[in-house]
């Protein structure tokens, strides 16, 4: 999607000057800056194409001016950085923006169809047009890249001189100028044709240089080019593979994104005042030892009070706590979600606390009971909640659920304290299925088999993906995960029906573990549509009785129906079942999991096997 042009180039609403002498190219959302156009990514603008620069010093980018500081401890802690920020607004105010690197540098002129870097066009100052043609120039179509992250040029001049063999042959100094044009009839790879004037090799098309061995049979392997640093940075060693892509493919860039609710005792969203004392203050195991060290280090009061400091302490050491001396980061992110399962099972009262308490979670007032039929329990309104989503690292020519810290790349030369994150406030209803039904359930032998041909698929997926077999991560899908991710859709999809909501403004977050079998549905956008107040409502049990029956009898058909239903693949890699668009299906940003690991028949079976889905009895009755 290329983003809107900005309706003022160089100046603020104000007439103010930017701090820079940068023109402004276009505009995107502040959201899209972590989401869709983040450090690294390929943004298009009008005819001209730009790669979003890192977060070095250098760049001057992200002022904290326009980047305000926003905090939120647990994430902050868990990915070991000091606080967060806002990325630049870019409305009609804003002084400075992201910055952007020209990318591809190689360009072709349509008129006279010479293929060179964009200098070498002798472009006029702040214009992308062919210096003799006056016309726009084509920025290349296509990149390479490889699974370390690392993006370059594609290498035109060697895939025009390469042996009829398919190897590459000694190219040197042609001499010879690049031309690209399109034979225009059709609009394959095989249309497009790449010559050298030096008459040493024959005109070539750019058809098979997608093969995953196309550039491997040139001899030419990647250097660790990161343009996105500027040439500041040096290229790494690197020496994997390198595959060609689209320069709008969205395999050529995806965010490692983390998320957090912000839940007692860190839900005031304030700056820390003992930020640079935690590290010490985990050194000691008593009151009476931390009491020492407050009043030696501030002298007088505690801006936070002693209660406060050992209950964030004692939530520390419980997140941490697994029995193990270096908890694994995927421990700690696990037992990051555990903590939020515990507080929105128990939830707080709104009359209990300050205003600044950004989460207020309450028990609803109407019979719960009704709901036992379901097999649904434990409903919670949660009336009040943040949610801070941060932008660690991103990834090129991987899936987001096979990505390995060995494959992220950072966003930066060098360490940061801080990452851009957005946060999100909004209003939500947490709902938890009961575990002893559950646990019959997923006894059942007809579940476990269908579950398994998704795991396999799904792992097998995994293992192609990932490249080396020894960083696989193990697949996540289970009874109990698929049935509440299946959960979690067809609620949306009822309520953007029933509150008012565009599906793609809410979002779910799953909590399925063996000691956990819940789902958070909340609002995902960032704007007004987040506290309207018609979301929680439905979490009042009258309603959610209502709400639940209705969209599981409305998963019982799909208009895709038989194929859907009895389909033996779908999806991915064949990573879903029983779930199409027509039926299940949500919009990307609503979805934790892309939208895998769905199957309808677990919620209300099949023809064949009626007594397979979990609700089947309680809708048949």
């Amino acid at each position: 999607m290329t983003p809107p042009p900005a309706r003022r180039r160089r100046t603020g609403a104000n007439g103010a000057v930017p701090a820079h002498n940068l023109p402004r190219r276009g505009a995107v959302r502040r959201a899209q800056a972590i989401t869709t156009y983040g450090v690294g990514s390929l943004i298009a603008v009008d005819h001209e194409s730009f790669v979003v620069s890192g977060l070095d010093e250098a760049d001057r980018s992200w002022s904290s001016d326009e980047s305000p500081r926003i905090h939120e401890r647990r994430l902050a802690r868990l990915l070991n950085v000091d606080f967060f920020r806002l990325p630049p607004a870019s409305d009609d105010t804003s002084k400075d923006g992201l910055r952007v690197r020209r990318f591809p540098l190689m360009h072709s002129c349509p008129e006279c169809t010479e293929l060179q870097y964009h200098r070498d066009f002798n472009p006029p100052t702040g214009r992308s047009v062919c210096g003799t043609c006056e016309v726009d120039l084509v920025p290349s179509r296509f990149v390479v890249a490889c699974e370390a992250g690392h993006l370059g040029e594609f290498p035109y001049r060697q895939w025009v001189h390469r042996s009829p063999d398919r190897g590459s042959t000694t190219i040197g100094q042609c001499g010879g100028k690049l031309r690209l044009r399109s034979s225009g009839r059709t609009s394959s790879l095989r249309s497009v044709l790449i010559s050298c004037t030096c008459g040493q090799a024959p005109e070539v098309s750019m058809e098979g240089s997608f093969r995953r061995n196309a550039l491997k049979d040139l001899g030419l392997k990647c250097r660790g080019p990161r343009p996105w640093l500027g040439t500041s940075a040096p290229a790494e060693e690197c020496g994997l593979p390198l595959r060609t892509l689209q320069r709008g493919s969205s395999s050529v860039w995806q965010p490692v994104l983390k998320s957090a609710l912000s839940i007692p005792p860190w839900s005031d969203g304030r700056a820390d005042p003992l930020a640079e004392h935690w590290d010490a203050l985990r050194e000691y195991d008593t009151r009476e030892h931390v009491e020492i060290y407050l009043k030696g280090v501030f002298k007088g009061a505690c801006p936070v009070p002693l209660d406060d400091v050992m209950a964030l302490l004692h939530a520390e050491q419980e997140e941490d706590s697994d029995g193990e001396s270096a908890p694994t980061f995927d421990h700690r992110y696990r037992a990051l979600r555990n903590k939020e399962y515990e507080r929105l099972r128990s939830g707080n009262d709104e009359r209990d606390h300050s205003r600044d308490e950004q989460f207020v979670c309450e028990t609803p007032s109407g019979d719960q009971s009704m709901l036992a039929p379901l097999g649904v329990t434990g409903p919670m309104l949660v009336k009040k909640l943040r949610e801070v989503r941060a932008l660690k690292a991103f990834t090129r020519l991987a899936d987001p659920e096979s990505t390995t810290d060995a494959k992220e790349m950072p966003l930066s030369g060098s360490p940061l304290r801080w990452l851009p994150a957005m946060e999100v406030r909004g209003e939500g209803v947490f709902l938890r299925l009961d575990e002893d039904r559950l646990g019959e359930w997923e006894k059942a032998t007809a579940v476990a088999a269908r579950i398994e041909r998704m795991r396999t698929a799904h792992q097998r997926m995994l293992e192609q993906r990932a490249g080396d077999p020894s960083r696989v991560v193990s697949s996540p899908a289970s009874p109990r995960m698929v049935l509440l991710h299946t959960l979690a859709h067809i609620l949306i999809n009822e309520w953007s029906l029933e509150a008012g909501y565009p599906a793609a403004s809410l979002r779910e977050r799953l909590y399925a573990a063996d000691d956990m079998a819940g789902v958070l549905i909340y609002t995902a956008t960032s704007d007004s549509a987040g506290s309207l107040g018609g979301l929680v409502a439905q979490g009042e049990p009258e309603h959610l009785d209502r709400t639940v029956r209705s969209a599981v009898r409305r998963a019982e058909w799909c208009s895709s129906d038989p194929l859907c239903m009895e389909t033996q693949v779908s999806g991915t890699g064949g990573t879903n079942l029983a779930a199409c668009h027509a039926c299940v299906m949500l919009p990307e940003t609503s979805c934790e999991h892309n939208n895998i690991l769905l199957d309808r028949a677990l919620l209300v079976g099949t023809p064949r096997a009626p007594r397979l889905g979990f609700f089947a009895d309680a809708v048949a009755g």
